[in-house]
């Protein structure tokens, strides 16, 4: 009989022994938790790390594209290294968002796309007529070769999926044409826009519509936009009635790589006095922004700094003008 009381009092005693190691560990964890909620990770990580301060343009990083679009080091030659220090990878992060980061805002236009295509609804077959059976021979027969057709017809659109539907097109508002196009995106956004240097890439009929808006929002446009490069443009100064001041301005900011069998940047001789041309290096009208690319960011990057130091200059001359008037009017006093 007394066997069973301690057997009893020792199961309770390993039960309160084998709780006691969990409740300690779980103290621990919360405590732990509590330690790692109050360690800042971005501190710690900035503890051993280089200053996060990382060049302005993509010429100071010594990286540019080349023919085949491939950004490479300009010494090396090779490919951007993401991990250029090992065991820092915040800082390695930091880094090429830098590079990414040209200072350019993109926005891309489709001044071709005028009107939206939809299927027209398919007219309803007319039901077969009940005095079908007491209609002359001749005309059961032109019947017959109207279904004939029919299933011509039926099979002719999977030999030619483009003729399986109708589609009719509907105009999209205020961009009824390419020109048209281009001044809506300049009213409502462009102008709008909150950079202070505005840089054009127009190709093709793309040049045409920008002598176009030109000639009707002249004044925005020399004030906002740095340079403009057009690729193959078919604009034509005269036949758009450009003024004799766009004309000089084009001549100033604005270049034109045509297609040309000559070696990139090669002067082309001018059509019209309007901007100056330049060989794109290829032949193919549709690949001439392409060859141009490190031409036109080159020519972008001299147009942003001969603006910087313009601006800089008129800053000085002005804030000496300044000097000076107050100084005259305090010796007249």
């Amino acid at each position: 009989m007394l066997t069973r009381p301690c057997t009893f009092i020792l199961f309770i005693l390993w039960i309160t022994m084998a709780q006691i190691p969990g409740q300690e560990d779980k103290e621990k964890t919360t405590a732990l938790k509590d330690l790692l909620s109050r360690i800042d990770l971005d501190e710690l990580m900035k503890k051993d790390e280089p200053p996060l301060t990382f060049p302005k343009t993509l010429e100071e990083f010594e990286y540019t594209f080349n023919e085949q679009g491939q950004l490479r080091h300009t010494t090396t030659g090779e490919a951007f290294v993401f991990n250029a220090r090992e065991d820092l990878h915040r800082w390695n992060q930091k880094r090429y968002e830098a590079l990414g980061e040209e200072g350019y805002g993109v926005m891309v236009l489709n001044p071709n796309e005028n009107h939206l295509e939809v299927e027209r609804p398919a007219k309803p077959t007319p039901l077969p007529s009940s005095e079908a059976s007491d209609e002359p021979a001749e005309k059961r027969e032109c019947k017959h070769d109207r279904e004939s057709k029919k299933k011509r017809d039926f099979y002719e659109k999977y030999r030619n999926p483009q003729k399986e539907s109708e589609t009719e097109q509907i105009p999209i508002r205020e961009n009824g044409s390419p020109e048209e196009h281009l001044l809506y995106v300049w009213d409502h956004f462009v102008s709008n826009a909150a950079a202070r240097n505005v840089f054009i890439v127009a190709h093709s009929y793309g040049g045409l519509s920008l002598v176009e808006l030109m000639c009707q929002r002249e004044a925005q446009v020399k004030d906002r936009v740095c340079a403009v490069a057009m690729t193959d443009s078919v604009h034509n100064i005269w036949h758009q009635d450009a003024s004799k001041s766009i004309q000089e301005w084009l001549q100033q900011h604005c270049r034109n790589w045509v297609s040309s069998p000559e070696p990139l940047d090669t002067p082309v001789e001018p059509m019209l006095p309007d901007c100056p041309r330049l060989s794109a290096g290829t032949e193919r009208h549709e690949l001439t922004s392409w060859r141009s690319f490190n031409s036109i960011f080159q020519f972008f990057s001299k147009a942003l700094q001969t603006g910087d130091e313009y601006e800089e200059s008129s800053n000085t001359v002005t804030t000496r003008s300044s000097h000076r008037t107050k100084h005259e009017h305090n010796h007249d006093d």
